[in-house]
């Protein structure tokens, strides 16, 4: 069986079976997400925060995703892989927007792209997938513009704004996105909007109703503890497992209980008692 495709993800909606998605940096972690059965992995662009230790999503460069997402691909033989496109590199042309995306599939080796914003970019969504990309679309909060939003904000609670987002799912699902992921909308919108759309939508603090979940996968073993977003669970408490881990090697080390005889490898003794008596 090959890796999961559009169509599958497409059918998965149509049978009313949730989809989840972890977003993975590595090739061991994107290893652990493809054997464990997730089906789409995303190489999102926090992996600027989480493995590289910025402010934010904004510095993260063309470069740095396309390195992370060549290791995520081939820590995968199943998933469906989705590069998440950074900041300014598909906002200034739409002929720059292309050839991003076409890097993501040539030197990223994904199978898709992922870009933030919803009618402003619809036509650049569009030039994308009709040029053979699959696109996923994200609204809602848009980590990209954290700066205009004023800090990580829910998107929609009014009227307005409410609107607004409907209209920019509506654009993404007609320029040809396939999917599109709503974070930090209110459930009730959420709702709203799966309803009135044929293509799935993926929600991070988006309530039940989504068609699929995205988490990151550090946010759901608890090794990532910067900051801990109120519509993370965690599963596992990793850095307290690994630091635990660590210590008992220092503690080992410093007391010369590691390594042992069975970690060593040895030789004849006639050897080095030879090596010595030349030596000598």
């Amino acid at each position: 069986m090959g890796r999961v495709s559009v169509r599958d993800i497409r059918g998965m909606k149509c049978r009313g079976e949730k989809i989840p998605v972890v977003t993975a940096y590595d090739y061991t972690s994107a290893q652990i997400a493809d054997a464990a059965g997730v089906p789409l992995v995303l190489v999102g662009d926090s992996l600027g925060m989480v493995t590289l230790g910025y402010e934010n999503t904004i510095p993260v460069s063309m470069e740095e995703m396309l390195h992370h997402s060549r290791a995520v691909v081939k820590g995968t033989s199943k998933a469906f892989v989705i590069l998440d496109l950074p900041f300014l590199s598909y906002q200034i042309t739409d002929d720059e927007a292309l050839r991003n995306a076409g890097r993501a599939l040539q030197e990223g080796a994904a199978q898709a792209v992922k870009l933030e914003g919803g009618q402003r970019v619809s036509a650049t969504v569009k030039r994308i997938v009709e040029t053979g990309i699959p696109v996923m679309g994200h609204i809602g909060l848009t980590p990209q513009s954290v700066h205009v939003f004023g800090g990580y904000r829910a998107r929609g609670q009014g009227k307005k704004e409410a609107l607004e987002l409907v209209r920019d799912a509506q654009a993404l699902q007609g320029a040809g996105a396939f999917a599109v992921v709503l974070e930090l909308v209110p459930a009730p919108l959420s709702r709203l909007i799966t309803k009135q759309l044929d293509i799935p939508t993926i929600g991070i603090g988006a309530g039940p109703h989504c068609d699929g979940q995205v988490q990151v996968f550090h946010d759901i073993l608890g090794l990532y503890t910067d900051f801990v977003p109120k519509h993370t669970r965690r599963y596992a408490e990793g850095f307290e497992v690994f630091r635990s881990a660590l210590e008992k090697f220092i503690e080992d080390t410093r007391s010369s209980v590691f390594p042992s005889e069975d970690e060593t490898v040895s030789m004849d003794e006639s050897v080095i008692q030879e090596i010595e008596k030349t030596l000598s």
